[in-house]
């Protein structure tokens, strides 16, 4: 039986990760009538998550789901979201972070709203995961508030479209965001959130903050100058000085580090330590 959807996830030395990934996905409540296949690109990865991958096969096929892992010599998200998108069979896609836990309702539901021929985009409810550091901590209490994370249909980590919805573009680009990508090429009504959610963790530690926030800017500059006409498919309101003063009141410490991330990005602060993963 040809699959109805197809999950695709990019993984590049995740082993601390990708076992609970795919628990999650193989945990999901989806009808057991339909057929889905799930793709896991171990790209350039020099640890265990290949492997890992491998031995969850078995559970996958006994319910009746096929699981395949592709190992590529070389990195890089964008090659790892194209070599998977090559091989889908599933007319739905579903693009899955492989650090990102699903809810047992979020594949069904969404499902659900892209079971349409109308072009659709669609990622479930955005929850940030625990952090395991202060700063951290402090950070993810403003950043859970900023509009960004407050309105419209965020799909960091994850989201999904339909067929019609995949032909909105050919090939993914080589460009930093393409999850920013991939939701400015639907217009806002095209757009939809389900309530099923979804754990999405934040880097961890001073440095890690910093560097993952001069990435988001960048990319969100690079889909300003190589695709100017997304962007007025943008949604995201102004985040005001009044909004900010709001927040700064309600938790200051929490948006003094917010800020001073902030702050250092214009700055140009290089954290001195080195860091490969990244979103």
């Amino acid at each position: 039986m040809a699959p109805i959807a197809t999950v695709i996830i990019p993984a590049s030395n995740e082993e601390a990760h990708i076992e609970a990934c795919l628990s999650a996905v193989l945990a999901s409540d989806w009808n057991r009538s339909e057929a889905i296949e799930v793709i896991v690109v171990s790209n350039g990865s020099s640890d265990g998550t290949a492997g890992l991958a491998h031995q969850m096969r078995t559970a996958f096929c006994e319910r009746g789901w096929e699981l395949r892992v592709i190992e590529r010599e070389k990195g890089g998200k964008i090659a790892a979201l194209n070599a998977g998108d090559r091989l889908a069979r599933g007319g739905m896609r579903f693009y899955l972070d492989a650090d990102v836990l699903v809810s047992p309702q979020l594949l069904s539901q969404l499902r659900e709203v892209l079971d349409r021929a109308e072009p659709r985009y669609a990622s479930g409810r955005l929850e940030i995961s625990p952090p395991e550091t202060r700063m951290t901590r402090f950070y993810a209490r403003i950043y859970a508030k900023v509009p960004f994370m407050t309105h419209g249909v965020p799909g960091a980590g994850l989201f999904a479209v339909n067929a019609a919805g995949r032909l909105r573009w050919d090939v993914f680009p080589e460009i930093v965001s393409d999850d920013t990508f991939v939701r400015l090429s639907f217009a806002p009504s095209e757009r939809i959130s389900v309530e099923a959610s979804y754990l999405w963790p934040m880097v961890e530690g001073w440095s890690n903050l910093v560097r993952v926030r001069r990435r988001q800017d960048r990319g969100v500059t690079e889909i300003k100058t190589l695709f100017p006409e997304l962007v007025g498919n943008d949604d995201k309101p102004r985040f005001s000085v009044r909004a900010k003063a709001r927040l700064a009141l309600l938790d200051p410490i929490g948006f003094a580090v917010y800020a001073a991330v902030a702050v250092a990005v214009r700055l140009g602060v290089r954290p001195s330590s080195e860091w490969s993963r990244g979103r």
